[in-house]
């Protein structure tokens, strides 16, 4: 018995690590026994990230090791890796891209402490703080393949993925049933299958990857069977293998606990971004996050706000969750008793007058409570959150 990890097969123009994980997979020896397989999200800001952040792992049963290593040790020379380097430009994507660098791990036994999983989903890992494995090959991808094996799962959802012939991989574009993809969607255990805003389907990448589609569900079971059923629609196009994997999508891992801050400033940008200056920093809420940017906009210099999300470097912290926690009120001179108007300021010390009447009183203000446009917390819509967001509509 042993836990395989592997990462870092794919680039920004082709390939992708679950297909490659799917093919050692298939590729493996009768006498071993597959466990299920896991794609775990890793930290998003990760420096020699490929296209994806997910890495994949499993459990393995076997009563010959020597034969399965000897196997993984082939198959990582004929297959993997070759894919070393490539790098590639690419017209849906512009961020700089490293070369692949794939890593594969074997653990015999023991599972990685969890910690190390903990640590990769919310901060930068080195290769140099990568726990020993039994065997190892490869470089950079030997940190997701670890971090893959080190999760434990306590909070998962599951994922069915099916992939493109081979003929498909390169083209970006995907034929998937949508009245069926509907029907999925309305499933009361699957969830981000279609965009309630825009209505159109959010299970297919964009790019030219090997992946037909990935379905999410709560339970391995409903994922499963939603799968099929878009696989079974005439409107979807075929598909070589299809797999489901426990996943660390939609569990919040990456988030730390909420903090606290008082607002500052807040400077809105070009395009709708907004800059909540606080004692702990600048925090970003971007055009496309919806209510949180909506709310992040509301606010005044004095409010106190709750924020949750990843710091990419020190004192900067991209929105993914805000809630008020008290707000000052406005200040407004008060109204002339006589006619109504709003009073004016004569000067420091000198009184308020009317600008009408000229009615005169002491310098005083009148205050209103604001009230923000979202008692609770909010979240970007369902088509910009990170694949580790948990819905805010999850209480459990």
């Amino acid at each position: 018995m042993g836990w395989l990890g592997l990462d870092d097969t794919d680039s920004l123009k082709e390939g992708c690590t679950t297909y490659s994980f799917h093919l050692l997979l298939e590729s493996l020896p009768d006498s071993v026994t597959i466990k299920t397989p896991r794609l775990v999200r890793l930290w998003p800001f990760a420096q020699h990230r490929t296209r994806g952040n997910a890495a994949v792992a499993v459990e393995l049963e076997t009563e010959d090791e020597s034969l399965l290593l000897e196997h993984l040790d082939n198959y990582w020379h004929t297959h993997l890796m070759p894919l070393k380097g490539n790098v590639s430009s690419s017209e849906h994507d512009d961020r700089t891209q490293y070369p692949a660098d794939p890593g594969m791990v074997w653990f015999s036994n023991s599972q990685v402490d969890q910690s190390f999983y903990t640590k990769a989903v919310q901060t930068e890992v080195r290769l140099d703080e990568v726990p020993k494995a039994d065997r190892s090959w490869g470089g950079q991808g030997r940190i997701g393949a670890t971090a893959a094996v080190a999760w434990h799962g306590m909070k998962q959802t599951w994922e069915a993925i099916a992939w493109r012939p081979v003929i498909r991989h390169g083209q970006t574009e995907r034929s998937v049933c949508e009245k069926t993809l509907r029907l999925v969607d309305a499933l009361p255990a699957t969830f981000l299958s279609r965009d309630p805003r825009k209505g159109t389907g959010m299970v297919a990448p964009r790019g030219p990857c090997p992946v037909l589609f990935g379905l999410r569900a709560r339970d391995e079971k409903s994922a499963r069977d939603a799968a099929q059923t878009l696989l079974s629609a005439e409107l979807t196009e075929p598909s070589i293998g299809l797999r489901t994997f426990a996943t660390n999508q939609a569990s919040d891992d990456h988030l730390g606990e909420p903090l606290q801050g008082t607002i500052a400033d807040v400077e809105i940008l070009n395009r709708g971004h907004c800059v909540l200056t606080t004692e702990h920093g600048k925090w970003f809420a971007f055009a496309e996050s919806g209510s949180v940017k909506k709310l992040a906009q509301w606010f005044q210099p004095g409010d106190v706000v709750l924020g949750m999300g990843l710091s990419p470097e020190f004192g900067i912290m991209h929105l993914e969750k805000l809630c008020v926690v008290s707000t000052v009120p406005n200040q407004q001179r008060p109204l002339c008793k006589e006619c109504g108007v709003r009073m004016k300021s004569m000067g420091r010390g000198q009184g308020c007058r009317c600008p009408k009447c000229k009615r005169r009183i002491e310098d005083m203000w009148s205050t209103t409570p604001r009230i923000p446009p979202y008692d609770s917390w909010v979240q970007p819509p369902a088509d910009a959150r990170r694949h580790l967001a948990r819905p805010l509509e999850w209480t459990d």
